[in-house]
């Protein structure tokens, strides 16, 4: 579906499956030469930003990557495909719809936080795949961002309520690869 995806013609380029892997393969590779040969997907503490996320593409061939190298660091699937997801993939859609469209992707659920998400611990419908603007179309600063998504019993999306109808700013969080 997504190398169907990938061929839409309109103001989106979607990366198709095959390229991402290529790229992500440079990614390993650099990786290794500047770790000792260490393996970027056995490390549970990479995080990885995806600043341009249209179909959710390099988080997913990302997320499944890290699922195989992460097995003997934590051995319960579920528990480590929670922690892959919560702790070291982000991604900002550059439209709503493309945020959505990611969030199925990865988490097999438009919200994050939904009844058939592959995640278990977030407690907002996002997850770590943002899309939201500013009224005057220039986005916060990550800090200011981060510092507001993440008050003391705050339990919404940052757009809004969950159909959309409001905007607010873009951003994502931690060390990145």
């Amino acid at each position: 579906m997504l190398t169907c995806i990938a061929n839409l013609s309109n103001d989106e380029v979607f990366t198709p499956p095959e390229l991402a892997n290529q790229m992500l393969d440079v990614v390993e590779q650099a990786w290794a030469d500047s770790h000792n040969g260490a393996s970027i997907w056995s490390d549970s503490t990479v995080k990885f930003l995806d600043p341009f996320t249209k179909s959710g593409v390099f988080l997913r061939e990302i997320t499944k990557r890290l699922v195989d190298g992460l097995a003997d660091e934590i051995a319960d699937l579920s528990d480590r495909v929670d922690h892959i997801l919560t702790k070291q993939v982000y991604g900002i859609g550059i439209t709503e719809l493309t945020a959505l469209l990611a969030r199925r992707s990865l988490y097999c659920s438009k919200w994050a936080d939904g009844e058939h998400s592959i995640a278990t611990s977030f407690d907002h419908p996002d997850g770590n795949i943002w899309f939201t603007r500013r009224r005057s179309g220039s986005p916060r600063s990550l800090g200011r961002w981060l510092d507001d998504r993440h008050q003391p019993g705050r339990n919404e999306s940052p757009h809004g309520p969950r159909d959309g109808t409001e905007g607010g700013a873009l951003a994502a969080s931690g060390r990145m690869a």
